[in-house]
């Protein structure tokens, strides 16, 4: 990017007052790998990304901990701390933070319990600069079961005894198009895939996340009558915010 991007961006973040903005990491990114030079590519990725996060203070750099490949979960996961630990000693005064998001569980895909989110956390050595980002579609393909309110009530619990509220810095607000445990990672729109629109109210109206950001990752396009399915969406969403029991 070049100074004049970097100034474009600056401006009109101010103009629109985004805040705050995260990044996805690149999905070419796989610390998890068995393959030295797989995992030598992916570091060099990372750091790139890093770099221009920190560059245009985006506080938040969101990565999938990959897929160890055959190699089991525990190696997987050791190689994931081993590469965020490089990136940080390399960059010790840089100030975002990478989240670390919960995953589908899909083949060998890593981080779909929060028993291995707070696992990669713990071994790095760098818990002050690592959160969590909870795709509510990714965790209910992965197992958790958040239909209901005492269901979502044990849930927040659970992630609050193994890894701390406090680490939950985003949310991806996406259904999942297949069953609960499928394992399978394929989003829908909230309230058209199988978790169903009451659930998203329980996180949209829960005190701990009023000053979250709650971001899309729904398919795009439009519905039969034109409307961007984006803004139906957010919309949809935004009239649930302190108004659950109207989807009962």
């Amino acid at each position: 990017m070049s100074d004049e991007e970097i100034d474009l961006f600056q401006s009109t973040r101010k103009k629109t007052s985004v805040i705050p903005i995260s990044v996805h990491g690149s999905y070419l990114i796989n610390p998890a790998s068995p393959l030295a030079a797989e995992r030598k590519r992916s570091l060099a990725l990372f750091l790139n990304e890093l770099g221009w996060a920190e560059k245009l203070d985006i506080p938040y750099l969101v990565i999938h901990p990959g897929f160890h490949m055959g190699d089991g979960v525990k190696k997987g996961l050791e190689r994931v701390a081993e590469m965020i630990c490089k990136a940080f000693e390399r960059n010790t005064r840089y100030q975002v933070k990478v989240l670390v998001e919960i995953t589908a569980g899909q083949g060998s895909g890593l981080g779909y319990t929060f028993e291995q989110l707070e696992e990669i956390i713990k071994m790095t050595g760098y818990s002050e600069r690592l959160g969590v980002c909870f795709d509510t579609g990714h965790a209910f393909a992965a197992g958790y079961d958040f239909r209901n309110e005492e269901d979502y009530r044990q849930i927040i619990r659970e992630f609050s005894n193994i890894i701390g509220i406090d680490r939950l810095k985003l949310f991806h607000v996406n259904d999942s198009k297949t069953s609960l445990g499928s394992r399978k990672d394929r989003h829908d729109h909230p309230g058209r895939g199988l978790i169903g629109l009451r659930p998203f109210s329980f996180f949209l109206n829960d005190p701990n996340f009023s000053r979250h950001p709650f971001l899309l990752e729904t398919p795009k396009g439009r519905d039969e009558k034109g409307v961007d399915m984006d803004m139906i969406n957010i919309r949809l969403l935004e009239g649930m915010i302190n108004n659950s029991e109207q989807h009962e």
